[in-house]
């Protein structure tokens, strides 16, 4: 597995953007760079269960391993969902997992900046490097609008 390393400054406070990208409703928009429909299952809280799901209801089987309220989040991603199954223990779901994907807010003068560490694995670098600078674009116009 490699970290991958993603950043933003959004011009507008921390907590704006934490909001922007948490939430139901525009968690829906912002990662459509992704995919069509993607959406979430579950609670952000630290400890619970959350999946993230396309259109299709394929995706990936997570815990919120860490939460500060407008500082950072860490997601431990443990399984894959395929076909309406949750899987944590094929080969396949444990290419996968367990990863992590973080979350750093840093806000200083009225604007954040927004830092993405994932661990993924090398074959989907390419595609990643490519999806989330569209992915952080579009959460910096939902937030700033």
């Amino acid at each position: 597995m490699k970290t991958l390393h993603f950043s933003k400054t959004i011009n507008v406070s921390a907590d704006k953007v934490w909001n922007t990208m948490l939430e139901d409703e525009t968690y829906r928009q912002w990662t459509t760079a992704f995919t069509e429909g993607s959406h979430f299952k579950g609670s952000w809280e630290e400890g619970a269960k959350i999946l993230f799901l396309d259109a299709d209801g394929q995706g990936m089987v997570s815990t919120i391993a860490e939460n500060r309220p407008h500082q950072f989040i860490s997601i431990k991603h443990i399984g894959i969902i395929y076909d309406g199954v949750e899987d944590t223990e094929s080969e396949e779901a444990k290419k996968w997992a367990p990863a992590y994907e973080n979350y750093t807010f840093t806000e200083k003068d009225g604007k954040t900046t927004l830092t993405v560490d994932m661990d993924i694995q090398e074959e989907y670098e390419e595609m990643f490097n490519k999806m989330w600078p569209n992915a952080l674009q579009k959460l910096k116009e939902l937030a700033e609008s």
